[in-house]
């Protein structure tokens, strides 16, 4: 079987808010926004994010969303090319309201890790994990 296009369907509380935290992060629109979805571009290959109103999720899956405050369903990492895009990001989700879970960065006698990234675990406002990553062999 070929395969023409792969997307992630997430569920979300609130559409305009979303909305508005992925845009404030540099993130293109996919379409028009509607009352029970918005969609987003991600990375040079244009992947594609739909944020579904969580019970429009729900009634397609014919059940439940991860509970996202004892797991996650998925961890979409995010690669940029350099340290100061890198910094902007995390500043960004902070001032977007995203929750940052750890950041590599602070801590500046293990900057990088083993294989020489340096890595942020955010959350969305709905607590969707995402990874920020950053190295200088990319």
């Amino acid at each position: 079987m070929k395969v023409n296009q792969i997307w992630a369907n997430l569920g979300v509380e609130n559409i305009e808010r979303t909305k508005s935290f992925y845009k404030s992060l540099g993130f293109q629109l996919n379409g028009e926004p509607s009352e029970d979805l918005v969609s987003f571009f991600f990375g040079p290959e244009d992947f594609v994010i739909h944020f579904f109103k969580k019970e429009k999720l729900e009634a397609s899956l014919e059940g439940s969303c991860a509970n996202l405050s004892s797991g996650n369903e998925v961890l979409f990492s995010l690669a940029v090319e350099t340290k100061g895009e890198y910094d902007q990001f995390v500043t960004d989700i902070k001032n977007a309201g995203g929750r940052i879970l750890f950041d590599s960065n602070k801590n500046k006698k293990e900057l990088y890790d083993k294989n020489g990234f340096i890595v942020c675990v955010f959350s969305d406002l709905d607590g969707h994990k995402f990874n920020l990553l950053y190295t200088a062999n990319m």
